[in-house]
C-alpha cells in the first residue's frame, strides 16, 4: 500500500497519463499539441550586462565560436558531474562519520554564511518595514548550436 502511495509513483503515474493525454491530443488535434510545446520552450533573454565589447573591440568570429564550444562543452561536463555528484552525495550523506575501505567519510563546519530570512522577515514584520527587499540575480550565460549561421552583414545591431 505504501509503494503506491510514494512520490515516485504518483509522478510516475502523472508521467503515463500525461503520455497518453499527448497521444489522445496529437491524434485529435495535432497541430494544438506543437503549438503547446512551442509556449512552454519560449527563451527569455536579458539585458546585456555592463561592460560587454564594444562594436570595435568584438573578437573574430572563429574566436567566439571557439570559445562558445569549450563553454558548451564545459558546461556539459560540469552538468554530468554535477548529477554523480548529487548522486554520491545522496549515499554519503546518510552515513555515520568513519572509514569505509579506503575512504575516510566526515564533516566539517561550513565557513559560508547566508542570511536567515524567516528571521529577516520576522523583523521587518514587527518592525512594520514592508516586504524584505530582495534582488534578482544575475542573468545565466546560456551557449546554443544553431543550426545555419546567417550571412553576417550585421553585427548586433552594427553594421560590418
Amino acid at each position: 500500500m505504501q509503494l503506491l502511495m510514494s512520490p515516485l509513483t504518483a509522478r510516475t503515474v502523472r508521467g503515463v497519463l500525461g503520455a497518453i493525454a499527448d497521444a489522445a491530443r496529437s491524434i485529435v488535434n495535432p497541430a494544438a499539441l506543437v503549438a503547446d510545446q512551442a509556449e512552454t520552450a519560449a527563451v527569455v533573454e536579458a539585458a546585456d550586462p555592463a561592460g560587454v565589447y564594444e562594436p570595435d573591440e568584438i573578437p573574430a568570429v572563429a574566436t567566439i565560436e571557439q570559445a562558445a564550444r569549450e563553454y558548451d562543452r564545459a558546461a556539459d561536463q560540469a552538468r554530468r558531474a554535477d548529477r554523480a555528484k548529487r548522486a554520491s552525495k545522496k549515499i554519503l550523506d546518510r552515513l555515520p562519520a568513519g572509514v569505509y575501505g579506503m575512504y575516510r567519510v566526515f564533516r566539517t563546519p561550513s565557513s559560508r554564511q547566508t542570511p536567515d530570512l524567516a528571521e529577516i522577515t520576522r523583523i521587518f514584520k514587527a518592525h512594520n518595514l514592508g516586504p524584505v527587499p530582495m534582488k534578482a540575480c544575475a542573468p545565466s550565460l546560456k551557449v546554443e548550436l544553431v543550426d545555419v549561421a546567417p550571412v553576417a552583414t550585421e553585427l548586433a545591431g552594427v553594421a560590418v
